[in-house]
């Protein structure tokens, strides 16, 4: 466990103590946030806040990996899609800041980055790290899904990482909320860890150091989001950017993978779900009818501010609800697990 710790004790001091310094930097170099033109109107003072802070998330990240983890290939793989989520928002963002506009890299370039990425996970998980090409809840379950997990993994991963993108709407909001699902899916794969199915039949099929190191990435993810969110609560002094969303979103989805609890995900990361069925259903309903809304703005948080609540309303009830979401997803791990338990 002290290898866990340890990987979050320097990733959130790196993301702590190095932030004001990052902030220097891009005010300088005026990498400042983009406002939509269309969204609330309290937002417009955030124009020009130093954006692209997730650039710090990653470094912190790598930094506590690499210091004290075990080395292995399922490691690097679930870091290397961290990294290449974190490139293509980091592109993303680039864009925006030096054109002065919101919109950055055209969907269909992000599609085609966000398949190259997918596809690069699958096969290395799947050759390398003998991940079952099998759908999973608490343990793979069913048939082959055959070439078809390749697609499978493709939408775990856009889903997630742009559900998080969508989530990063309010300072705070996002950071304060993966905080959360790091801390289950930590303790989920240090459980794995410690309970090996070389002690009894009925235990997880991953584990050992793979699942520490597994850990031990979570536990640098966690350090980040808290040195993160000192700088980035509201009023936010920085914002993580695509950068910090799509890494997130994607080491989130990685992390499900390996651990073979993809559709736990869904419930762990509830908050996320909402924020995106938000959008689909604004944008659905919208091209369906012709123009009418259900929402007064999507994502979610946006309804909530434009109907009265503030900032900080939003975001301290979005958490709650996020904290409902973690508990239930961890009291389903931590009853599967009592299961195997042997009498």
């Amino acid at each position: 466990m002290y290898r866990v710790l340890a990987a979050s004790f320097v990733s959130g001091f790196t993301c702590l103590f190095l932030t004001p310094a990052l902030i220097r930097l891009f005010m300088k170099r005026g990498y400042g946030q983009v406002i939509r033109e269309d969204g609330p109107h309290a937002h417009f003072t955030k124009m020009g806040t130093p954006t692209m802070g997730g650039v710090l998330i990653l470094s912190g990240t790598i930094a506590g990996y690499l210091l004290f983890s075990m080395k292995t290939f399922e490691g690097f793989v679930v870091l290397l899609t961290m990294f290449l989520c974190g490139l293509l928002g980091f592109i993303d963002d680039l864009i925006q800041v030096r054109r002065k506009r919101s919109l950055g890299l055209k969907p269909s370039y992000k599609f085609a980055g966000q398949l190259l990425i997918a596809f690069v996970f699958a096969f290395l998980a799947t050759r390398y790290c003998h991940l079952p090409s099998k759908l999973s809840f608490l343990g793979e379950f069913g048939f082959d899904l055959g070439w078809f997990f390749f697609v499978w993994v493709f939408i775990i991963i856009t889903s997630t990482s742009n559900a998080v993108n969508l989530t990063d709407g309010l300072d705070g909001l996002a950071s304060g909320s993966m905080i959360m699902v790091m801390t289950a899916y930590l303790l989920i794969a240090f459980t794995m860890f410690r309970h090996p199915i070389t002690e009894h039949p009925k235990f997880y099929k991953f584990s050992g150091q793979p699942a520490l190191d597994i850990a031990i990435i979570c536990g640098a993810v966690f350090g980040a989001c808290v040195g993160f969110l000192w700088w980035n609560a509201a009023p936010a002094k920085i914002f993580m950017g695509d950068t910090g969303s799509l890494a997130l979103g994607g080491v989130t989805a990685a992390v499900a993978l390996m651990t073979r609890t993809q559709l736990l995900l869904p419930i762990l990361g509830g908050l996320f779900v909402i924020e995106a069925l938000s959008v689909i259903i604004q944008v659905g309903v919208f091209k369906l009818t012709g123009g009418r809304r259900v929402f007064k703005m999507a994502p979610i948080h946006h309804h909530f501010e434009l109907s009265g609540w503030s900032e900080f309303t939003v975001m301290v009830r979005l958490w709650i609800i996020c904290g409902f979401c973690v508990m239930t997803g961890f009291g389903l791990f931590y009853i599967d697990f009592v299961t195997r338990v042997p009498k």
